[in-house]
């Protein structure tokens, strides 16, 4: 058995010596070839690829708890309830009025809803100055088409001059306003006018 091995040995080391036979390479052909690669890139078209689309998959029958809940209502105006303005009783607009005078304004007005203003509705301040007055709550009902006046005691106020303005509003007995705005336009002070 030593002696094949040994033999084997002999006849595969003794193998042919050539020279290594490997191509030449031409570097100009290279380069060339590398051009030419890049130059047909420059005017390939890209296609765009395409994103796969989440779409995600909600289960009907899995509500959070957190999104039930239980909101209050917040107050409408109720279309039961209307009030129209009708005329100016006292103290017409304009009118020139002293810096801490005390005047009862009232107006004429008409309850044109479909229901009564119930008893405890409230006649309050709106907007402007407010010129100290206090709500007015009414202590009868006012039954629908009936006429009433309704009348709030004032101040003009002090350290303005010019026009000032108070506006009113009825209110249900849950605090919301209906119907016309109610105003009084007072001029405190003296106006110059000018002459032509």
């Amino acid at each position: 058995m030593s002696i094949l091995l040994a033999l084997g040995l002999l006849i595969f080391s003794c193998g042919t010596k050539e020279p290594d036979q490997t191509n030449s390479l031409d570097v100009d052909a290279i380069h060339t070839e590398a051009v030419a690669t890049f130059a047909s890139s420059l005017t390939e078209t890209l296609t765009a690829i395409s994103t796969p689309s989440f779409t995600p998959r909600v289960d009907s029958t899995i509500t959070p708890a957190a999104l039930i809940e239980t909101l209050e209502p917040s107050p409408t105006t109720n279309p039961c309830y209307n009030l129209l303005y009708r005329a100016d009783v006292t103290i017409p607009d304009e009118t020139q009025m002293k810096a801490g005078e005390v005047f009862t304004k009232t107006w004429e007005v008409q309850n044109i809803g479909g229901c009564a203003w119930r008893a405890g509705f409230t006649f309050r301040h709106y907007g402007g100055d407010r010129m100290r007055g206090n709500p007015v709550t009414l202590t009868e009902a006012v039954p629908t088409g009936a006429i009433r006046t309704l009348s709030v005691e004032l101040v003009v106020p002090s350290g303005v001059n010019g026009l000032v303005q108070s506006s009113w509003r009825m209110t249900d007995e849950y605090g919301v306003f209906f119907g016309n705005t109610l105003t009084v336009n007072i001029i405190v002070g003296e106006i110059a006018t000018s002459t032509p």
